[in-house]
């Protein structure tokens, strides 16, 4: 679901964030129209007020794991932990996590990629929320998803600022909600 439909409709902070990220047309291939979020990381409200909704909508559910996909589920998802009490668990690219660690691979719309975990970085019973910057065919969120579940966590939702707006990746996330805070830029002429 977008934040617009869920009590946010006309806030201007979603309007300044989807204003604030930057269209890279055929990155990293031809085709690809790449959403860029440094230039909203670089703006200091903006940049809190997309962390302060993913925390206001957080805050009270409960939630004891915010893992972040790599790398850019690592801009928002430390200070949404923080903000909420929660421990912060990274969800890396192959080779980049010391000790043992589970992995599960997945398609992405250009490409194969793989996301690990460490063993025991989650517990039985915990809940959890996964967050990233873009959710396009759910691979990634879907990845995701089994690595904090094999574990025996419950993933209570996945968090992104930027979705397609017919969200093609909510079937492969196994029922799971999603919670989108606004819809890819078009390229600014």
């Amino acid at each position: 679901m977008f934040a617009a439909e869920n009590g946010l409709k006309g806030d201007p902070r979603l309007q300044a964030i989807s204003e604030a990220i930057r269209v890279i047309p055929h990155f990293p291939k031809p085709g690809i129209m790449f959403q860029d979020i440094t230039t909203l990381l670089l703006n200091h409200k903006v940049f809190k007020d997309t962390v302060d909704i993913f925390v206001d909508r957080y805050k009270d559910m409960g939630i004891s794991v915010v893992a972040g996909i790599e790398a850019r589920g690592f801009m928002f998802g430390p200070s949404v932990a923080l903000a909420i009490g929660a421990k912060f668990v990274p969800l890396r690219k192959p080779g980049k996590l010391p000790g043992k660690v589970i992995c599960e691979a997945y398609e992405l719309e250009y490409g194969k990629d793989c996301l690990e975990m460490h063993v025991g970085a989650v517990e039985k019973g915990e809940k959890a929320v996964i967050i990233d910057d873009l959710v396009a065919t759910g691979g990634t969120l879907s990845a995701a998803i089994k690595l904090i579940e094999c574990m025996g966590a419950e993933v209570v939702e996945c968090a992104c600022v930027i979705g397609l707006p017919e969200v093609k990746g909510q079937s492969r996330l196994s029922g799971r909600p999603l919670y989108i805070l606004v819809e890819p830029r078009e390229l600014d002429n």
